[in-house]
């Protein structure tokens, strides 16, 4: 893949400034990072933890609260109810998961996302009362460490070192659109169609 600073600064300067927020928990939290990141129409990604009451958990005090994904996305390009759709064909609704730290919730920030929810688990015969996911109302969400954010992308040197070029810090690469699909495909992840664009508009003509 033949990237460049100025493919990644004009990529991360292209995204919609209108964006939505959804929050999942679906275990290990690099996992999630990286597939959803992948994805067209989701714009930013971050981990963090969620769900509990421990003031200002860290990952080794990590308190009550469970680890969890975050996703700014484009409502024109992805709806809410679509990413609930991913979230439950991801792993099993039925099965329960014993470490708080690796829960499965649906967390909804206001009303719109629990009825939202309440209707995508209708149409899989979903009773929230009955699976071991839960449905949530999301309090808070606190950002994990650097070293947490974007993990695949931080081990792959390759793909990393174009980051420290054009001079990202941990935040800028943590919110960096770019930064989220190369994660999804240094996780394994097909390409996003939008970056592949990108990248064959920067290679020009063949």
């Amino acid at each position: 893949m033949d990237l460049s600073p100025t493919l990644v600064k004009e990529y991360d300067r292209a995204v919609p400034d209108a964006t939505e927020t959804a929050t999942f928990a679906l275990g290990c939290f690099w996992g999630p990072d990286a597939q959803f990141g992948a994805l067209d129409g989701v714009v930013r990604t971050r981990v963090g933890y969620a769900g509990g009451t421990t003031a200002d958990p860290t990952y080794h005090a990590l308190g009550d609260h469970t680890e969890a994904v975050q996703l700014e996305y484009d409502p024109d390009r992805i709806a809410f109810g679509e990413l609930v759709e991913r979230v439950l064909a991801s792993h099993d609704p039925h099965t329960p998961t014993r470490k708080t730290q690796y829960q499965n919730v649906l967390f909804a920030a206001d009303a719109d996302q629990r009825s939202s929810i309440a209707a995508v688990l209708g149409e899989h015969g979903l009773d929230p009362d009955a699976m071991a996911t839960r449905v949530e109302q999301l309090n808070r969400f606190y950002p994990a460490e650097p070293y947490h954010q974007k993990h695949s992308l931080r081990g792959t040197p390759g793909l990393v070192g174009v980051f420290e070029a054009v001079g990202y810090d941990d935040e800028a690469l943590r919110e960096s659109p770019a930064a989220a699909t190369l994660n999804g495909h240094a996780g394994g992840h097909e390409i996003g169609g939008d970056f592949r664009t990108a990248l064959d508009r920067q290679a020009g003509p063949r």
